[in-house]
């Protein structure tokens, strides 16, 4: 059975760091693509961060130089590492997987969730300016 769980949002000030993480059950996440996405109610969901199955990554624009995508295959689990939080960070968090035969190319302008078959329940950030 595959399981996605989020977890360590939590509010926090401008400028600072956030680690979340994403303990993952039913497959082994070296081997999938994953990533992370965030969603504000009214607003569209927004990939952030994307690490494929031989390590490559991509983020969007708007967190490059803040945010670290990384995984650990120990713990099965995925990380995101979050520096200089802004107010425009504050989101619900979201980590999704992908069979990598599926995967999109992550060379692409743009993460889109419908390429993603697994999420989980998401985390919430709120950061106070």
């Amino acid at each position: 059975r595959v399981e996605l769980v989020e977890s360590g949002g939590r509010s926090t000030q401008s400028g600072g760091s956030l680690t979340l993480s994403c303990r993952v059950s039913g497959f082994t996440i070296t081997r999938y693509c994953m990533a992370w996405f965030r969603q504000t109610p009214g607003k569209e969901r927004e990939g952030v961060a994307a690490i494929d199955d031989v390590g490559g990554t991509k983020y969007a624009d708007s967190v490059k130089g803040r945010f670290t995508i990384s995984h650990d295959a120990f713990s099965n689990t995925l990380y995101l590492q979050m520096n200089n939080l802004q107010p425009e960070d504050t989101a619900t968090y979201y980590c999704a997987a992908v069979d990598p035969l599926l995967a999109p190319s992550l060379s692409a302008p743009t993460l889109r969730g419908d390429d993603f078959e697994y999420w989980g329940q998401g985390t919430q950030v709120t950061v106070s300016s």
